[in-house]
């Protein structure tokens, strides 16, 4: 009796992954690198400020930015990570949020921007937003692992895919809120682009933005 023919779909893929691993080794090592590098600078940065000082610019940070009640909440939190010694490890954490964070911003507002300014980006990036938000976060760590290995790079790459989304989308949805007699108005005055762009639609597009950064750093934190 014939046997139904086996298609080898694992070994196509295994092969397929290996092969995109060796072609693309030096360029996964570059990111690497600059990955380490800007996580190891801003873990240095935050242990060498003093716990003391480093408890007390965040209360009032959060005192500013946010209510008395969230200032006492973070000061003790804090206190309480110092005195079990757990200060290092928390240095750590916060530095790779901070380094995925930033790396949202730098990379997410760029192409908010552009999918604002574009409808044929925006209908290219969009759908592509779409997906990214409904896979659970450890999804992006398999390719991630494939790629740079066990470590704190692939976390921070997959820390960085599954939190820029808000920041895209949200940096096109403000900038397109922007009140179009404004934009007439910028123009009939002979703004440039770039002068149009900074002067008046991010400032006015702020506080969407500063919401999707804010959803960013949430997302981070999970």
């Amino acid at each position: 009796m014939n046997q139904i023919p086996r298609i080898p779909i694992g070994e196509w893929i295994d092969n397929g992954i290996q092969y995109l691993v060796d072609v693309g080794s030096g360029l996964t090592e570059e990111i690497s690198d600059f990955l380490l590098d800007v996580l190891s600078w801003l873990q240095n940065l935050l242990l060498s400020i003093p716990p003391e000082l480093l408890l007390v610019i965040i209360a009032l940070l959060a005192w500013r930015l946010v209510n008395k009640q969230i200032a006492i909440f973070s000061a003790v939190g804090l206190f309480l990570i110092y005195n079990m010694q757990l200060w290092p490890p928390a240095m750590l954490t916060l530095s790779m949020v901070l380094a995925s964070v930033l790396l949202c911003i730098v990379i997410g507002l760029p192409l908010g921007v552009l999918a604002a300014k574009s409808d044929m980006a925006y209908r290219i990036v969009m759908p592509i937003l779409d997906f990214m938000q409904t896979l659970p976060a450890f999804v992006y760590l398999l390719p991630a692992i494939f790629f740079f290995g066990i470590g704190v790079v692939p976390a921070i790459i997959a820390t960085l895919i599954f939190s820029m989304p808000p920041v895209i989308r949200l940096t096109n949805l403000g900038i397109r809120q922007v009140p179009e007699e404004l934009v007439e108005l910028g123009s009939s005055f002979g703004s440039t682009f770039l002068q149009m762009l900074v002067k008046i639609e991010l400032p006015l597009a702020r506080p969407t933005i500063m919401a999707g950064i804010n959803q960013c750093i949430m997302l981070s934190l999970s």
